[in-house]
């Protein structure tokens, strides 16, 4: 629970379900640079061809303008289970804007959109979809559905995330991912939103949470969240600045030349050490940079479904 004297009020989408929908609908419409590149608004009727499959129900028509080989789907097919967690935590709230638009996000506004252009992907594609938002707490939980309803109930949250800035709420992704993964028995694509910035727990500690993700063969995407310029090229002008860190309040004075070089080195062992664990464990690391389009979120759920097929 977030008490009042600990939240700021800013301004989230004025519609976030039409920006999703935007989003969607360019990425369809060939703005893309993917392998589903020629897609219509109908992809939802196609699946990779994989070698040993009868060759009836390939589209050759595709064929023609991909040179690949996608055979029909069937509405009586098996749809997916979709979960999507976020970190919720007041790193997240960075950089600290009192808008959001497509142009300018922040990581929480980046994650938003980015979860509600899924949805909207998880709907076409008939996949129910579930919700975990977590920070020191565990904030909100939905288990897999794909009625309307509850499509709608999961934009409203989204949206909540946008309007509400919590103060000094750390992140304990160790202890709730471990209870996400208790809650998703049946086997499902799961999607964890995070800047993987942390204090209440060791690295180990967090990739022991993902790797528990992966039991019942679920198939796990780690989308890390973060603003490139700042964050990991630490491009900041060299002018004295006081930098605070969201998550404990706690604040250092300097030049940003003073550790620019040491903190990019840090940073990116750190994240280049992450990255091959992922690998290792057969967990999907993909980085999503706050300043770049949604193209990249879309087009990995359109592989990795595949992938539980």
């Amino acid at each position: 629970m977030i008490l009042r004297d600990e939240v700021n009020k800013v301004g989230g989408f004025k519609n976030l379900d039409f920006l999703a929908k935007q989003v969607v609908e360019g990425f369809i419409s060939g703005k893309h640079k993917s392998p589903f590149h020629g897609f219509s608004a109908e992809f939802a009727e196609h699946k990779i061809y994989n070698p040993g499959e009868s060759t009836r129900h390939i589209d050759w028509k595709l064929f023609a303008k991909t040179d690949k080989l996608y055979t029909k789907r069937y509405d009586d097919e098996t749809n997916l289970r979709c979960h999507i967690i976020i970190d919720n935590s007041s790193s997240m709230y960075f950089p600290e804007l009192k808008t959001q638009s497509i142009d300018k996000l922040n990581k929480i506004g980046f994650t938003a959109l980015a979860s509600a252009s899924l949805m909207h992907m998880f709907k076409k594609q008939r996949d129910a979809v579930g919700l975990s938002i977590y920070s020191n707490t565990y904030n909100f939980y939905a288990q897999e559905k794909g009625s309307e309803r509850h499509h709608n109930m999961l934009l409203n949250k989204l949206d909540d995330l946008l309007t509400t800035v919590p103060k000094k709420q750390q992140t304990d992704t160790y202890k709730y991912l471990h209870l996400i993964a208790e809650k998703i028995h049946r086997r499902s694509l799961i999607f964890v939103f995070t800047d993987l910035f942390q204090t209440t727990a060791s690295e180990e500690e967090l990739f022991e949470a993902l790797r528990h993700l992966k039991h019942n063969k679920h198939e796990v995407v780690l989308f890390h969240v973060t603003d490139k310029t700042k964050e990991l090229d630490f491009d900041f002008a060299n002018t004295p600045k006081r930098y605070v860190d969201l998550e404990t309040g706690e604040e250092i004075d300097l030049y940003a030349d003073q550790i620019k070089e040491t903190y990019q080195e840090t940073i990116k062992n750190y994240f280049n050490n992450f990255k091959l664990k992922c690998g290792q464990n057969k967990i999907k690391y993909v980085l999503a940079d706050v300043n770049q389009n949604f193209d990249n979120i879309l087009a990995t759920y359109l592989v990795e479904r595949q992938k539980i097929k």
